[in-house]
């Protein structure tokens, strides 16, 4: 039996390609909201990042997620992303 293809996503600001659970998605919804894809099957444009805190931070100073996802981010959406990768750093 072929062994499984594991799909790759691409990092919007490393331009790194990952194994998607490796990567956060931030997905912009059909009604324009914008928010962190938990569960990486949320309806909506998506961009991909790199759970990582200085990837995150650069993602912020370039607004590369309002480039990419073709809207406005709030500051409180990329305080939240680094909370989310905090919690992981502490249960692993």
């Amino acid at each position: 039996m072929k062994p499984r293809k594991i799909p790759l996503r691409m990092c919007v600001v490393t331009k790194e390609r990952f194994e998607k659970r490796e990567l956060m998605r931030i997905v912009r919804t059909p009604n324009g909201e914008v928010l962190i894809d938990e569960t990486g099957r949320q309806n909506g444009k998506g961009a991909y990042l790199k759970k990582e805190v200085s990837v995150i931070e650069k993602a912020q100073k370039n607004k590369i997620l309002d480039k990419v996802l073709e809207v406005n981010i709030p500051i409180s959406l990329y305080k939240e992303m680094l909370e989310m990768i905090k919690k992981e750093g502490e249960e692993k």
